[in-house]
């Protein structure tokens, strides 16, 4: 049985130790106080109506005790909480630096070379990381269990998360500070790859959606995108109502403006929501809807955009 998430960075152990201090603390306490309480219920219980109630104003060294031990702990786990923490605040020389901007719903990273990603972080094993994240609208919080690394990250100021991966796989990144009504949704992953995956990565040998969902029909591969580029926080398949326009029955259907114009829902409408959704004069944000949806430019190629589109088609 796996008590804590799998560890996959430099930081991890030593936050599982702080961790298995203070609970073993807490669990040595916890027994020795429930036995005393037990052991003086049983010792000093009423035999009869003529006991009487030693007169004890206070015991000096019991007090001591149960004041310099609790301290003494306390100091231990602050120094060592302290000594990682100030690793975890520290950036490693030669750190690779990635550019994270937190929006509702959704997690966007910018990397040295220029290349995008949404909801999809990639790493190299083994090698410093640097984080540098903002905000664009409300308070968020960046968390990867697995890294036992966490920073919010705040509007107009930028926050750091370092850390170093040291175990190849995928794991789930989060929102951990309510962020509105789709905060559940603001997931993402990050992936880590060895030294020469991440080459071929961050060349483009295996950006193209033809090569990562090969052999697969357009709607099926915008089925998943559905999910993986977070497009689910804010539009249902169901009808409901929610943040954005729900995709049922969505194509072919008129669509009312907020300033008044109308124009069908083909093609070129949803590629232009999707790279330009609140930008005139080619944005338009639909009636009874805020205008909160992020820009896609740059995050999507064009295949990817007509997967989406032919997804959507499929939505009855």
């Amino acid at each position: 049985m796996d008590w804590l998430p799998t560890s996959a960075s430099t930081f991890a152990p030593q936050v599982d130790s702080i961790l298995w201090l203070v609970t073993i603390i807490s669990v040595v306490s916890c027994i020795l106080v429930g036995f005393l309480l037990i052991y003086f219920v049983v010792k000093y219980r009423k035999r009869s109506d003529n006991d009487q109630t030693p007169a004890i104003t206070h015991d000096s060294f019991l007090e001591t005790l149960w004041t310099v031990i609790p301290t003494i702990l306390c100091i231990l786990i602050f120094i060592y909480g302290y000594v990682y923490y100030d690793k975890y605040t520290t950036p490693t020389k030669g750190a690779y630096e990635i550019n994270v901007t937190a929006q509702r719903w959704s997690w966007s990273f910018a990397y040295p070379n220029g290349k995008k990603t949404f909801n999809e972080l990639y790493v190299p094993l083994n090698k410093p990381v640097r984080l540098v994240m903002q905000s664009k609208d409300v308070l968020h919080s960046f968390f990867v269990p697995a890294f036992r690394v966490k920073q919010d990250v705040i509007g107009n100021r930028y926050t750091f998360i370092n850390f170093t991966p040291t175990k190849e796989g995928v794991f789930d990144i989060y929102c951990t500070e309510y962020c509105g009504i789709s905060h559940s949704d603001m997931l993402a992953k990050v992936h880590v790859v060895s030294d020469v995956e991440y080459a071929k990565w961050e060349s483009g040998d295996s950006a193209d959606v033809e090569n990562a969902y090969a052999g697969m029909a357009p709607d099926k591969i915008g089925e998943q995108l559905y999910s993986s580029k977070g497009c689910v926080a804010c539009h249902s398949i169901d009808g409901a109502n929610g943040v954005g326009p729900s995709w049922k029955n969505l194509f072919g259907l008129e669509r009312e403006f907020i300033d008044g114009t109308k124009e069908i829902a083909d093609e070129n409408y949803i590629k232009t929501s999707i790279l330009y959704p609140v930008n005139p004069p080619q944005g338009k944000v639909v009636k009874g809807y805020a205008p909160v949806m992020p820009s896609y430019q740059g995050l999507l190629t064009d295949s990817e955009i007509t997967a989406i589109i032919e997804y959507i088609k499929t939505i009855k």
